[in-house]
């Protein structure tokens, strides 16, 4: 399982197997999906269990920060968005 990156000591993983739309799983103590919505964004949340609303805030302006390579990491694994 890749990790991309890491954002406040969550990883932010994109599955080689995983469909589209182009998502990222973030997990630590729980763990949370967001849509990127590439290559513009802004990313959305899906579904999250174990965060509560302000580390969802944290972990959003964190995808933010980082979405173009978010995204150009999602094209190189999967090609399409």
């Amino acid at each position: 399982m890749p990790t991309i990156l890491r954002i406040g000591g969550l990883r932010v993983v994109i599955y080689p197997n995983d469909h589209r739309p182009a998502h990222v799983h973030v997990i630590g103590a729980g763990e949370a999906v967001f849509i990127l919505h590439c290559p513009d964004g802004p990313p959305e949340l899906r579904e999250s269990y174990g965060f509560n609303r302000s580390d969802v805030a944290r972990i959003e302006a964190g995808l933010v920060d980082h979405l173009a390579t978010l995204c150009s990491e999602w094209r190189d694994i999967h090609g399409r968005y």
